[in-house]
């Protein structure tokens, strides 16, 4: 089992996760709970689940090229990028945090998830 840490945003306080290796990020994120989005169903067909891995980018899957091109649709990309659909846990621990991109999506297909002031 690993174990992945989804750090606080508007949506949720700090999450953490313990699932088998081989579980995508998306995945993780689902079972904990965490607002990460997936217009497209976790297909590599749009860039709604980038995450930055702030820790533990050695416990992950190796990035592809196909993700790689995805990430090029995506806002604020850095160098510790990531589609949440295409990263697979090898290990932990993993810190990942959702970008806003991502928390906006999610907002968007879950209108019902948005915080009211």
């Amino acid at each position: 089992m690993a174990r992945v840490i989804f750090r606080a945003n508007r949506q949720h306080g700090e999450l953490v996760a313990e699932v088998p290796d081989g579980t995508t990020l998306l995945g993780t994120a689902k079972q904990a709970g965490a607002a990460m989005g997936d217009a497209c169903g976790g297909n590599c067909a749009c860039s709604t689940c980038h995450c930055w891995v702030l820790s533990g980018a050695e416990n992950l899957s190796e990035q592809e090229d196909r993700e790689a091109d995805r990430l090029d649709m995506a806002f604020d990309v850095r160098p510790q990028s990531r589609l949440g659909c295409q990263s697979r846990v090898t290990g932990g621990p993993v810190v990942v945090e959702i970008t806003p991109e991502s928390l906006d999506s999610f907002e968007n297909e879950h209108p019902e998830s948005r915080r009211r002031p």
